[in-house]
């Protein structure tokens, strides 16, 4: 069996490497992976490789900073050349990137099965293109691997048959298990902060980086927080670039954004974590720690419903309400709302079974 994986953002490389593993144990199996070049930097991309022990791209098709559509259009084409000259028994692709929907539509096409990974999240909000993307993908997929019980009912509920749906748990719950080990000695990052503890934050959505409004009033709840307890964040240039252009003062540590190995080490370090990205809510709560999350809205509604997580939105007063109301809370985090850490195997297995 062949199969051809889909990754274009650093959060699917994690989950390919988990993937590719299991996929490399088998002697009746090959993986092609396609690298869209959509998250673009040559030393980062690198990295990730390096670090997560993944192989090498067969393809690197290196289309970037383009417009949704643009880019979207020129990842169908080169995606659909790769799959005519691999003629794969199946096309692998995770979450909800234009890499994403790009490799799912290519493949339906020339008829070629299509199992999505992480299926069934929704945030309901359209105005979203990941939502966009992710449903989509979802409806012309032919196997979806759900991460929790939400993603399944919403595939219920969305009319879709069971027969296709699988709830696999989550790649990055094996991820994370994994690499935890693996970083032990190799990263050192989190000894340079303060050692009382800090909160680790990341600030990097165009709905709150776009909205002068809303990223001035996170920064307002930022540099108050920052004054009892220490906030680092790795701060993408692009929001860097916003803060400056428009005078916005950011009382707290910040770094360059830095690799997965790093940004485990800072989690595990944290008191708690702050954010407005999806894929780090998850592993706040596998490090054990609550997550305050600045959006309006989460995939992640089971974080949210058993304490770990609170949705502030980006309003000053919410967020530094949730940062009192966390920051002496003890919880039980040992609840498996995301799998065994085996669902990597899950997934090839079943691949395998019915292929």
């Amino acid at each position: 069996m062949k199969i051809v994986t889909i990754v274009g953002a650093r959060p699917q490389f994690v989950k390919a490497a988990v993937i590719s593993r299991e996929i490399f144990k088998r002697n009746d199996v090959s993986e092609i992976i396609v690298h869209t070049g959509q998250h673009f930097d040559h030393n980062m991309t690198d990295v990730f490789f390096e670090e997560m022990e993944i192989p090498k791209p067969g393809y690197n098709l290196n289309i970037h900073s383009l417009s949704h559509g643009a880019m979207t259009g020129r990842m169908l084409e080169k995606i659909e050349e790769v799959l005519i000259t691999e003629k794969p028994d199946w096309l692998l692709v995770y979450g909800d990137t234009n890499s994403t929907i790009a490799g799912a539509l290519a493949a339906k096409k020339l008829h070629i099965k299509v199992a999505h990974i992480e299926a069934g999240l929704r945030s309901f909000n359209m105005r979203m293109p990941e939502e966009v993307n992710r449903i989509l993908t979802d409806r012309i997929s032919d196997i979806l691997f759900c991460p929790t019980d939400t993603a399944v009912e919403n595939l219920k509920k969305e009319g879709v048959s069971d027969s296709v749906v699988r709830k696999s748990g989550d790649v990055m719950y094996d991820a994370a298990l994994y690499y935890s080990e693996k970083i032990k000695g190799r990263s050192s990052i989190a000894d340079r902060f303060d050692q009382d503890g800090f909160i680790l934050c990341t600030l990097h959505r165009a709905e709150n980086t776009d909205d002068l409004r809303r990223l001035n009033d996170i920064v307002i709840a930022l540099n108050r927080i920052n004054k009892e307890t220490s906030v680092l964040i790795p701060l993408h240039p692009r929001t860097q670039q916003i803060l400056k252009k428009n005078n916005i003062i950011l009382d707290c540590e910040v770094i360059d954004p830095v690799g997965y190995f790093d940004m485990i080490a800072l989690i595990q370090k944290s008191k708690l974590v702050m954010t407005d990205s999806g894929g780090l809510q998850k592993e706040a709560f596998f490090f054990q720690k609550y997550c305050i999350t600045m959006r309006d809205e989460t995939e992640w509604v089971e974080l949210v419903s058993n304490g770990f997580n609170i949705l502030v939105g980006a309003n000053t007063g919410r967020i530094n309400e949730a940062y009192n109301t966390l920051k002496n809370m003890h919880t039980d985090f040992n609840k498996a709302l995301y799998g065994d850490g085996q669902s990597a195997k899950m997934i090839v297995d079943d691949l395998i079974g019915i292929s």
